[in-house]
């Protein structure tokens, strides 16, 4: 076997981050607040400020900035919330645990995000089931936003809120938005392997909605009032650490450079594997950017082409092996047909992808996906 070849090589730009981020860790471990410390609300700023928004308010993990919206909402027993069934399992889990009902909705086969059809199959078929018809949330699958121009139309019509779970997007654009500033409220992750991510679990909800943002501050910190020890609600406990919060603020002065960097190892993955009949490349809709969490493409004989490169050193993941529809934890919730997501599911590889993957490197990456599928 030749030398492996890392899926995501966050040590090279802990490398390239050097000693300010080892200062910026010394700082926030010096100063002893170590929950809730001044890093944080500076990290919560210049989130707000990046993705557009008048409020970030920080948590623990990207489960919970979901989980947090729909408690704010009161979303709970007898209300429907319309979730891809091509995700991974925390956008379903997180309605469940609020209380109300995850419904299915299938995905485009070209972007893998929301279809808006199956959306209007599934809002009917919600209400024939007696459910409130109450959130949609989009995911904005592998770094990509969904097609908001398609879906806010049905939204707005229906009169539901949207909750965007930009947990693998945030930094993405559509139509000169920020994810994160799209929908009612956004959830984004940072766990480490995210395009920003932290060195363990962190997470964060965007609004522009002042009340929402309140309550919000409140339901993290065990549901806190004017003081610690004044509960005024039913809470949680959801405290991003000021360590995170530091490493945050030294990754998010590169992370729009290194925006650029993951386009541009994408173009060169579309330009040297969409060349072949046998593998079909991601598509980035019109309007849109890509924060490129992923890069996966759809070929035939998946468990061939991933044993061959994993025998050449080069690891691959399947992002998603099962639509949530089809997962046995799920089973009895409702759901829209989903042939496009059992479909995919069969198919979908994800490569290696991270912002310092160097072009020679790439290219035998592609040599090898090339060869595997019999198309070099």
């Amino acid at each position: 076997m030749t030398n492996p070849i890392p899926f995501i090589d966050l040590q090279e730009q802990r490398r390239r981050l050097g000693s300010t981020l080892e200062t910026a860790i010394a700082k926030a471990v010096e100063g002893g607040q170590w929950i809730m410390g001044p890093e944080v609300g500076a990290l919560e700023d210049r989130l707000a400020a990046f993705a557009g928004v008048k409020h970030c308010v920080s948590c623990a993990n990207g489960t919970d900035a979901l989980l947090l919206i729909l408690r704010a909402w009161n979303v709970g027993a007898g209300d429907a919330v319309f979730v891809p069934a091509f995700t991974f399992a925390a956008s379903a889990e997180v309605v469940a645990l609020a209380g109300a009902t995850p419904v299915f909705v299938d995905v485009l086969e070209d972007t893998f995000n929301m279809c808006p059809s199956s959306l209007k199959t599934a809002i009917e078929l919600a209400r024939k089931k007696g459910l409130r018809a109450r959130v949609v949330m989009p995911v904005d699958l592998f770094g990509q936003p969904a097609d908001y121009a398609r879906i806010e139309p049905i939204v707005a019509r229906e009169g539901l809120l949207t909750l965007c779970d930009a947990a693998q997007a945030f930094g993405s654009l559509f139509l000169g938005r920020r994810a994160g500033g799209i929908g009612d409220a956004a959830g984004t992750s940072f766990f480490p392997a995210k395009p920003l991510g932290c060195y363990g679990d962190g997470g964060a909800c965007f609004t522009n909605d002042d009340a929402l943002a309140a309550l919000l501050r409140s339901i993290r910190i065990h549901g806190e009032g004017a003081h610690k020890y004044e509960n005024v609600r039913i809470g949680m406990n959801s405290r991003l650490d000021t360590i995170q919060a530091a490493i945050l603020l030294e990754k998010l002065r590169i992370f729009p450079e290194e925006i650029v960097l993951r386009e541009a190892v994408a173009r060169r993955y579309g330009e040297r594997l969409g060349r072949s009949n046998r593998i079909r490349v991601p598509t980035v809709i019109d309007g849109a950017q890509s924060t490129w969490a992923q890069y996966t493409v759809q070929i035939p004989d998946r468990d061939r082409v991933q044993k061959a490169l994993r025998e050449q050193g080069i690891p691959t993941a399947i992002y998603y092996p099962i639509p949530l529809s089809q997962q046995k934890g799920y089973q009895d919730f409702p759901s829209a047909p989903t042939p496009v997501s059992e479909k995919i599911s069969k198919t979908v590889i994800s490569l290696p992808m991270h912002p310092y993957l160097e072009p020679g490197v790439q290219d035998r990456i592609c040599d090898a996906v090339l060869e595997a599928v019999g198309a070099s």
